[in-house]
């Protein structure tokens, strides 16, 4: 696993974790939420793109 993978990783986790915590709470803040699954989903996706480019070897 390269640095950059792992590091994707990471910050995923932290952000599903967030995400989580924020579903849990008494009044769940809406806009929170958006903002944090919007992150979740860019990262899973820079995640996606980096293996993408590491089997094909296409950008």
């Amino acid at each position: 696993m390269s640095t950059l993978s792992y590091r994707l990783l990471l910050i995923y986790s932290r952000l599903d974790a967030e995400v989580r915590r924020e579903h849990q709470r008494r009044f769940p803040n809406a806009f929170r939420l958006l903002r944090l699954k919007k992150l979740r989903l860019a990262i899973k996706d820079k995640m996606h793109r980096l293996t993408f480019v590491r089997q094909t070897g296409k950008a």
